[in-house]
């Protein structure tokens, strides 16, 4: 049952989201592209969200679809977002946002939606402005998602948001601009060919997608990294990336 303080959100309230999401140009970015996108009737976004706080002055909100994420969420928003989410079975697969938000949402669903395949409790969510598969630990091609693994790599790539380094026909070094919005192009699937890993290709590649991103994309780039990955942390430091939060996420 929907409180007075959380109710569902369509185009009529857009600006109201739209002012939340600006508030936090990184940490919202997935949501914002989406909204710019999509705008917010569940219908078109594949996903519904929701709002906490009075009609005339929005708080927080949430975007409850493929993945779960909590924008601007204040502890009493986060207790209301839970106890709406968990009111059904899982669909989500991932709950992911600045890590308060996300760990206080996964202490309240836990009960309800089981166990966790991993928690990510510390992640440091990193910007830049100027220049100075690993990751989600599960093949991208399992439970037969070789296909939309694909399509999702052909979509970025004609959309010039794919970079590569290439030697003697072997890709070394891959990453993607993941979300882009008018504060920022948010960076994923960094990856290094094993066989060459300690060679510093991270690094120059990281500052060829930074200076692209800056001059062609977005006003600013950004990612968020785990806390214990101490090389892929060494490697944004040089390019200028500079700790602006910290992020969670709970994979299911």
């Amino acid at each position: 049952m929907l409180t007075a303080d959380v109710r569902l959100l369509g185009d009529a309230e857009r600006a109201a989201v739209e002012r939340v999401l600006d508030r936090a140009p990184y940490a919202a970015a997935p949501v914002a592209e989406q909204v710019a996108a999509h705008g917010l009737e569940w219908w078109r976004a594949e996903a519904r969200v929701f709002g906490y706080g009075p009609r005339r002055q929005l708080e927080s909100v949430c975007w409850l679809g493929a993945n779960v994420i909590p924008v601007e969420a204040t502890p009493p928003a986060v207790a209301a977002f839970a106890d709406l989410a968990s009111i059904n079975p899982r669909q989500c697969s991932s709950i992911v946002g600045p890590a308060d938000a996300v760990l206080g949402f996964w202490d309240r669903v836990a009960p309800v939606w089981g166990n966790a395949r991993e928690v990510r409790p510390c992640q440091p969510l990193l910007a830049v402005d100027a220049m100075y598969t690993e990751e989600v630990g599960v093949s991208p091609l399992a439970d037969r998602g070789e296909h939309r693994y694909r399509q999702r790599i052909v979509d970025l790539v004609h959309a010039r948001r794919a970079y590569a380094r290439f030697i003697d026909g072997r890709v070394v070094f891959k990453a993607e601009l993941a979300v882009v919005t008018k504060h920022t192009a948010q960076v994923q699937g960094v990856w290094v060919d094993p066989a060459y890993r300690g060679r510093g290709l991270a690094v120059t590649g990281m500052a060829a997608v930074v200076r692209d991103a800056l001059r062609r994309v977005a006003p600013t780039v950004s990612l968020y990294v785990n806390d214990f990955n101490e090389p892929a942390r060494r490697a944004y430091a040089r390019p200028g990336f500079r700790e602006v939060g910290t992020f969670a996420t709970v994979l299911f």
